[in-house]
């Protein structure tokens, strides 16, 4: 329950639950397929959460979260299958570097703005919305870093406000993850015994998270944002080569 917390509030700050929580799930001897349809499942309470606490950022951006809800919900449901029908080797080699990438565009982000502004902004769309069903197919499947990655793609081609950038990730991510964790809970090796308290306390974490981000120094966020993903993609590479 107090990894479901600190994931919780970690993850809705800035997008790298998964870093504390799957973590904590093999610590305590579950296996690392189980690990990752347990703290999927669980998981999906700290977007709830975070949701529920977001409402003032979110309220004018019912729009975007109509057009790209179905994105959503259909990267996730082909990650979940994908998950449960194929080895997780598939993105074992690449997602390291993405998450890297990402966590550097984050720290580039003023300066990339400032060059985005400049230009012309026809043909971002696509981009955007390639972008998310991308990672919306790889939090399905596994999702450590997905929230980093949503958060470049919005901050840097979207709306360069922080805390609004990251109420919109965290509310995509959940919507992305509900029928995975659907699929996990009918079809999973999920273990009930952690999903529940994991759940309690991401819920927690998950509500008081977007207070967290909406006081916090905008900057120093940003970076400690990008730092936690450069550590998560060393740990991810390092995974991967074992």
């Amino acid at each position: 329950m107090g990894a479901g917390a600190f994931a919780g509030v970690v993850g809705t700050a800035g997008g790298i639950a998964s870093l504390i929580s799957y973590p904590a799930l093999l610590a305590v001897g579950i296996g690392p397929l189980p690990a990752n349809v347990t703290n999927a499942v669980a998981l999906v309470a700290s977007g709830v959460g975070s949701t529920l606490g977001s409402r003032l950022e979110l309220h004018d951006q019912r729009a975007r979260l109509r057009r790209w809800a179905a994105l959503c919900v259909g990267g996730g449901t082909a990650g979940a299958v994908l998950l449960l029908v194929t080895p997780r080797g598939v993105f074992d080699w690449i997602v390291p570097f993405l998450v890297a990438l990402a966590s550097l565009l984050l720290l580039a982000q003023p300066r990339l703005t400032t060059w985005h502004q400049a230009r012309p902004r026809r043909g971002t769309e696509p981009i955007v919305l390639a972008a998310i069903f991308g990672i919306s197919l790889y939090s399905g499947y596994f999702g450590a870093g997905a929230g980093i990655l949503v958060l470049a793609v919005l901050l840097v081609l979207v709306d360069q406000n922080l805390a609004r950038s990251n109420a919109l990730k965290n509310t995509l991510l959940m919507i992305a993850d509900l029928i995975p964790a659907v699929v996990f809970a009918l079809a999973g090796p999920v273990v009930w015994t952690a999903a529940l308290p994991l759940a309690v306390g991401a819920f927690a974490g998950g509500t008081v998270g977007p207070a967290i981000t909406r006081r916090a120094p905008k900057r120093l966020l940003r970076i400690a944002i990008a730092l936690c993903g450069l550590a998560l993609a060393g740990w991810l590479l390092n995974s991967a080569a074992r």
